[in-house]
């Protein structure tokens, strides 16, 4: 795997492998492997991260590509309504990320670009902050706590998940 690589702003030509990428994520949980990819994504509190993507308001997302234009990683927010939150759910002018790279391309670096092309859009975009829910066990944690996320104190605590927060100053 080459360690050069290019971030571009999604296009609809991305949505299959950002779908790719959203079931890498919500496969962290082995309720959600165990369906498979194309039950795993038609669950409705995982395919909302997707459904009638850049039709809606706040929709930012970008891709990490190699040399050759293939797709290494990709990372998205969205805003979601109080009526129908997210898993990361903060407040309806947050934006919620989701992110993954591919396996064959996770140590690169891409993780933490990707989050700082969205941190900068949303800057730009005039969001207060970003949100995400992550699982403490998952060592991406540590990614995310280094580009300044912070626990929100709002998690279930029957749920091993946790809500991280991102403030802009």
């Amino acid at each position: 795997m080459a360690s050069t690589y290019i971030l571009r702003l999604v296009e609809p030509t991305n949505l299959e492998f950002m779908r790719d990428m959203l079931y890498e994520a919500a496969a962290v949980d082995a309720g959600m492997r165990a369906l498979g990819r194309e039950q795993a994504l038609a669950v409705p509190s995982v395919s909302k991260y997707l459904d009638n993507w850049g039709q809606r308001e706040g929709d930012t997302g970008w891709i990490a590509v190699d040399e050759d234009q293939q797709p290494l990683g990709a990372a998205w927010y969205r805003l979601f309504p109080a009526e129908a939150p997210g898993y990361g759910f903060i407040a309806a002018n947050i934006p919620e990320i989701t992110i993954s790279v591919s396996a064959n391309a996770r140590g690169l670096g891409l993780g933490g670009a990707l989050i700082q092309s969205l941190i900068q859009s949303a800057t730009t975009q005039g969001h207060p902050a970003l949100s995400l829910s992550v699982d403490r066990a998952n060592p991406a944690l540590r990614l995310y706590q280094r580009h300044g996320f912070q626990d929100a104190e709002i998690s279930n605590p029957q749920d091993s998940s946790v809500t991280l927060i991102q403030y802009f100053v």
